[in-house]
């Protein structure tokens, strides 16, 4: 959202004060961030949540993969490990795809809807700004016959100008009233309308992360058999890679 004024001549009576204007300006500008943050938060949003399903997708796919290695129709055990694994990672994706469909409804559509509010709010920006112009350019106009010689023509014309300056006039401080009636409600209202959204995303990540726990924690006891600490498990890949380094095909020259 922008604001860029006409430039047009000034007319020497100050028509809006410098408060008034100084007021307009503060509650546009909070809401030119309002804008900004949202549309931001949306991107991010989506991005956040396609991480997660390319995540979970390719989970699964690792799984999917190592079932498939020569290994498992050789060893029983690597296989029932394997079996093991791809069931929790295909649980994952599932709860994945719900907590991400939740996410969609209550966050990432209603900033969406939260964002299509702005282009009017902007261009009633736009009407109170050509409002103001178009008063202005009627405030110099009658101006300058007051300015003149009081001849009959002269004070026909001032009363002309007199009289189409009054409707733009009074369009001029109905718009701009509105405006700085409404702005500081409508930033005011972002409270209420985003604590129901982010209050649905930290229930679809405790429930998410509550059954990610019982699902590693059911996979870790299928699969972890000998109870080894990591620093264990870590020492015997260790010894396993130094046996295979020992092999004469894999020996340095």
């Amino acid at each position: 959202m922008s604001w860029i004024p006409f430039k047009i001549g000034q007319p020497k009576k100050q028509i809006v004060s410098k408060t008034v204007e100084r007021d307009f300006e503060r509650e546009y500008e909070k809401l030119q961030k309002l804008e900004d943050q949202t549309k931001k938060l949306h991107k991010d949003m989506k991005k956040s949540t396609e991480a997660d399903l390319a995540m979970s997708k390719a989970a699964v796919k690792i799984s999917a993969d190592l079932l498939s290695n020569p290994l498992c129709e050789q060893d029983q055990a690597f296989l029932e490990s394997m079996n093991s694994l791809d069931t929790a990672m295909k649980l994952m994706d599932s709860f994945n795809q719900e907590k991400v469909n939740q996410i969609q409804k209550t966050v990432i559509d209603p900033l969406k809807k939260y964002s299509g509010v702005f282009p009017s709010l902007n261009m009633a920006v736009k009407r109170r700004e050509q409002a103001l112009q178009d008063y202005k350019r009627l405030q110099s106009k009658v101006e300058k016959y007051e300015e003149k010689e009081k001849t009959g023509p002269v004070m026909v014309k001032l009363h002309q100008a007199r009289e189409e300056l009054r409707p733009v006039k009074e369009d001029f401080e109905v718009k701009n009233k509105q405006l700085l009636d409404e702005m500081p409600k409508f930033y005011q209202s972002r409270i209420d309308y985003f604590q129901p959204s982010f209050e649905a995303l930290i229930r679809a990540q405790v429930v998410y992360f509550t059954e990610m726990y019982k699902i590693f924690s059911d996979l870790t006891d299928q699969i972890d058999q000998a109870g080894l600490t990591d620093e264990q498990r870590e020492k015997e890949t260790e010894a396993k890679l130094s046996e295979l380094r020992a092999l004469s095909i894999v020996a340095d020259d």
